[in-house]
């Protein structure tokens, strides 16, 4: 490291996800290859030009809250106590913080409750006033998900969201990270939530072109860096980790997955949808989060990609990652997890902080599925299909969203 700071280390998991409610069962299918993607299911998809997403099948929230406190929150705060539920569990914590000042919340979404907005309204509109939900201010403000899960684990410290779109989850892990390192609190739960799986989100990104087509075969509709990609397959769920100030988790005896080493973020300023063509703004948050991790580009094992399957990111970012690592970009292996998963917004890079954790304890890479044709100008290597053994000290994990907001992370293996 380049400076005296606290150490910072993740020691607890938890996800609600496209493939598995479960980390372990996400993991493994992550693993396999296989995708989540299918035909929607949450609403009546039939008169528009996409009409799949990779949704989260089975969920139960009376498992995680009992059922009139369910009827009260948005899609996307239960996905959020869920996912934290299990991450406090598998941290070794007990059922809630006791209140504590210590423990904060921060979570990233892209649109919060907007769906139950649009629900909400349209009832009003059939119905008047009288058959509006009267909880409707809690399903729909985005700051939702971080207060119900502070309130439902009584985490009482530092607590926020972050709302900038694609790059959310993983703004919201290096603002826990810097919480932590400034002293301000000794754990912190964060990561993303997303549920955005409905008509007007599928109309807005469908007039953009956004969206990808390929309905007659969804497991293979969301395509990074194939030249016969034709947008993203959006996606939902939630990825919720447990932060640690290292002297906290080891007075704990807690388990330890990965270390976080830097982060760092900024804008392009360029448009409100494509990214900077020359990709400056991405260029300089992996070389920013590289300083701050105190890293050298030859020391990164593996990149997670943001990689959207869009016309536009998928070369831009290709480019970036040569700019920043020079020769040795093709060395190192790249996967894309949006390939199996679509785009969560604002979990989506939660769900890669998470995969990169995963990564550094197993040893082990997932594939970027669908890769079948590569576009010349997206020539690195992605794993493409198979998933690979590898050796993975030090990972490097990128989030380029809407508006230019990118955020990069660097986890390292924990070396006492």
């Amino acid at each position: 490291m380049t400076e005296q700071r606290a150490r910072v280390v993740i020691t607890g998991l938890g996800a609600i996800t496209p493939l598995g409610n479960t980390v372990e069962e996400f993991w493994s299918n992550l693993l396999a290859g296989r995708s989540g993607v299918a035909p929607i299911t949450l609403f009546d998809a039939s008169k528009l030009k996409t009409r799949i997403a990779a949704e989260v099948k089975n969920f139960d929230a009376t498992k995680y809250v009992d059922a009139k406190d369910a009827r009260r929150m948005g899609r996307a705060t239960l996905f959020a106590l869920a996912a934290a539920k299990d991450a406090i569990r598998d941290a070794g914590f007990g059922e809630h913080f006791n209140d504590s000042p210590r423990v904060g919340v921060v979570l990233g979404t892209g649109i919060g409750g907007f769906p139950e907005a649009i629900k909400e309204h349209a009832e009003y509109e059939r119905q008047g006033t009288g058959r509006v939900s009267p909880f409707l201010a809690a399903l729909i403000l985005p700051n939702m998900p971080a207060f119900f899960v502070a309130h439902h684990y009584r985490a009482h410290g530092f607590n926020s969201t972050m709302v900038t779109t694609c790059a959310a989850g993983t703004d919201a892990i290096g603002l826990a990270t810097q919480v932590l390192r400034r002293g301000e609190a000794d754990v912190m739960l964060a990561g993303g939530t997303e549920a955005l799986i409905s008509d007007i989100i599928f109309v807005a990104f469908g007039a953009m072109r956004a969206l990808s087509t390929r309905n007659d075969e969804p497991a293979r509709a969301s395509r990074p860096f194939d030249k016969d990609r034709d947008g993203v397959v959006i996606g939902e769920g939630a990825a919720v980790l447990v932060l640690e100030r290292l002297d906290h988790a080891l007075a704990r005896g807690a388990k330890i997955y990965a270390e976080v080493l830097g982060y760092a973020s900024n804008s392009d300023g360029y448009h409100f949808v494509a990214p900077e063509p020359q990709g400056s703004g991405a260029i300089r948050a992996m070389r920013d989060t590289l300083a701050n991790a105190g890293i050298t580009p030859e020391q990164v094992d593996y990149i997670n990609a943001h990689a959207t399957a869009t016309i536009l990111n998928d070369p831009v970012e290709t480019s970036a990652i040569k700019q920043v690592f020079g020769a040795r970009a093709y060395q190192i292996p790249i996967s894309a997890t949006k390939s199996m998963i679509g785009h969560s917004m604002g979990a989506a890079g939660a769900f890669e902080a998470m995969v990169c954790a995963l990564t550094i304890r197993d040893q082990k890479i997932h594939p970027t599925v669908n890769l079948d044709h590569p576009d010349p100008a997206c020539d690195l290597d992605y794993v493409p299909h198979v998933a690979r053994a590898a050796t993975v000290n030090i990972v490097l994990s990128n989030s380029f969203g809407f508006g230019g907001q990118n955020a990069c992370l660097v986890l390292g293996k924990y070396v006492p």
